[in-house]
């Protein structure tokens, strides 16, 4: 039990600016089994921004709150996966073959397909959690309606939370996949992800798919078949281009892969809001 403790600290400080403890140790060999609770991260992330959202809420407009909860996240990761996000625009959209791709990706500065592509994300996300923050999105997404209390009874801003609490798990499992499933492309061992460039082990992708896909509960049928689907599509179509690009994937690119699930089960959730 300890050693899985270890194991899930040890994703967390990879993942987050949150403090570990000292006792926690850290090896090339500790990150690579730690992949198994990456989706597990994504429960912290999504808890820390959907109480901030919660208690903005209370407060502010919901354009302002999401805002702002968004910025919690973002500043809780240390924008880890944003950045990863803007270097794949910046290689993709530039780069023409592979040697080059992987050149600009690994270029610390930021480019127009980068800022552009970041810009775009940021709003996507921002204006599909308003639209989850209307009274309307309440009831479809907390459940049917006969176990729901009228909107108005219900905290502001219960769709955004229930978004926030089954997207960052869910987008990190999409992650998971695409580096279970994809070579590692890179060829030396200085980049972040090269400690974790490896296949899953049966036990740890069950595990990983345990802690990504529970959070589905929160939600009814329709909106879990929603958010579940927007994700395996995002996923898929990333792998796909990743592939077909590179042959595989980097670091830069499970960011993007995670940037682009999430904002995928943002917009399902809004296919069934309206339902």
């Amino acid at each position: 039990m300890r050693y899985q403790l270890e194991l899930f600290f040890t994703a967390l400080g990879f993942f987050t600016r949150i403090p570990v403890p000292a006792w926690v140790p850290w090896s090339a060999e500790r990150m690579n089994h730690a992949a198994r609770y990456f989706a597990l991260v994504g429960w912290v992330v999504g808890a820390v921004g959907a109480l901030g959202y919660l208690a903005l809420a209370w407060l502010l407009p919901p354009a302002v709150a999401v805002i702002l909860s968004m910025a919690l996240t973002i500043r809780l990761t240390g924008a880890f996966h944003e950045d990863g996000f803007a270097d794949s625009c910046d290689g993709l959209g530039g780069g023409w073959d592979k040697a080059q791709v992987l050149a600009i990706m690994k270029d610390s500065r930021i480019g127009s397909y980068g800022t552009i592509g970041m810009v775009l994300m940021l709003l996507a996300k921002a204006a599909a959690l308003v639209e989850l923050a209307a009274p309307s999105a309440v009831a479809p997404l907390a459940g049917s309606a006969a176990s729901v209390p009228p909107a108005d009874l219900l905290p502001p801003g219960v769709g955004v939370a229930l978004a926030l609490l089954v997207a960052h798990p869910l987008s990190r499992l999409a992650a998971t996949v695409v580096m279970h499933r994809l070579p590692y492309v890179r060829a030396d061992d200085s980049a972040k992800s090269a400690a974790v460039a490896r296949p899953l082990a049966p036990a740890e992708l069950a595990l990983a798919a345990t802690c990504g896909l529970l959070p589905l509960l929160l939600l009814p049928p329709a909106g879990a078949f929603c958010a579940l689907l927007a994700a395996m599509v995002a996923t898929a179509w990333t792998a796909r281009l990743f592939l077909r690009r590179l042959g595989g994937y980097t670091g830069d690119l499970l960011g993007a892969t995670q940037q682009a699930s999430e904002l995928s089960i943002y917009l399902g959730l809004l296919v069934v809001a309206p339902l």
